[in-house]
């Protein structure tokens, strides 16, 4: 029913204005006695043998809900209800932003894949706050934290150590996000030296804490294998908690979509179907210099169950959804379960 008849009304108006009034849709059909239950019983599959335990975090499932969806935690417990194992927020900064100017967000039906250049738009950390503190769900929530667009990379820290602090008590993890394409100089913290200190630093937060909560980062699919490596060292040295690869890609090869059209869009991330192969070569890379029990999380053009399997199969712990759920509806988070399942009975 999603595909053939809610989704083509839905590919009808802009994708962010589509975005905003699924949102309130959402908010809607959640307020309604009994709706949270009933979409548990249609997407939800609990099974103990799909939980898994990674730096320290119990998830229900593999299946999550990756950053840029809901940037501002407005639906965690909404969300929740659809069956995901883990819900990530953000990519927050300290202070509220725009975003890049309008239109930033493209479909690319041909190719099931979407460009955006959001330039990390959100309401800012505290807002997010005070709705995590009303949530009843107890989803696994991870905090994808960033900077400021007007911060200048060599106070990038301040910003994230605003961002861990003001998070802190009311998620489970932390993503450091220096791997988003839309703001200025960001992938410029990619680079050895200064990914070695931020990501030190932002550890040494944590490590701070009478309880220490994970730290990730989340890289882009772009790196060479040159920087691949370096990421590997860092990771180790730095002793951060996990990797989730990858983020959105900027290259633009292979695509169905005419060059004209492609043009016109112009610059932003591309992600979806599209993505697949690099960040699942990225995460069998990762997997093979970082050893059997690093942790790895993969995202990255996951639109059906057998694609959820082949990023396990890489070498994934937990996978990350965001384009596959909006082409492919919530149905997508239980097949993937039975999925896993399925091929754990194997």
């Amino acid at each position: 029913m999603y595909k053939s008849i809610i989704r083509p009304l839905l590919f009808l108006v802009d994708p962010e204005r589509i975005h905003h009034f699924t949102f309130q849709l959402l908010k809607i059909q959640g307020a309604i006695p009994g709706m949270r239950a009933l979409n548990q019983f249609f997407f939800l599959k609990k099974n103990k043998h799909l939980e898994k335990e990674l730096f320290g975090v119990r998830f229900k499932n593999p299946v999550g809900l990756a950053a840029g969806f809901d940037k501002n935690a407005k639906l965690i417990d909404e969300l929740a209800s659809f069956g995901f194992g883990c819900i990530e927020i953000g990519t927050l900064t300290p202070k509220a932003q725009p975003g890049n100017d309008k239109p930033r967000l493209f479909r690319l039906p041909h190719d099931q894949g979407l460009i955006n250049r959001m330039g990390f738009n959100n309401d800012g950390v505290q807002l997010a706050v005070e709705r995590l503190k009303k949530r009843n769900s107890d989803v696994i929530v991870g905090g994808n934290i960033g900077k400021n667009k007007v911060t200048p990379n060599e106070k990038a820290f301040e910003d994230y150590n605003y961002c861990f602090e003001t998070l802190y008590p009311y998620v489970d993890y932390f993503v450091v996000n220096v791997s988003s394409p839309n703001t200025p100089g960001l992938r410029e913290l990619q680079e050895k030296e200064p990914l070695k200190k931020l990501l030190s630093q932002v550890k040494a937060l944590s490590e701070e804490k009478a309880k220490p909560k994970p730290v990730l980062l989340k890289i882009a699919p772009d790196l060479t294998t040159s920087q691949l490596d370096d990421i590997v060292e860092i990771l180790k040295e730095t002793r951060t908690d996990g990797v989730i690869a990858t983020n959105t890609t900027i290259s633009r090869e292979g695509l169905k979509t005419s060059r004209e059209e492609i043009e016109k869009i112009g610059a932003g991330g591309l992600s979806g179907k599209p993505v697949a192969l690099k960040s699942t070569e990225v995460i069998r890379y990762l997997r093979v210099h970082l050893g059997a029990n690093y942790p790895i999380i993969g995202v990255g053009g996951i639109m059906t169950a057998d694609d959820a399997i082949e990023k396990l199969k890489a070498g994934a712990d937990l996978i990350q959804i965001y384009t596959g759920f909006i082409y492919e509806g919530p149905a997508i988070v239980k097949k993937i379960n039975e999925a896993v399942l399925a091929s754990l009975a194997q």
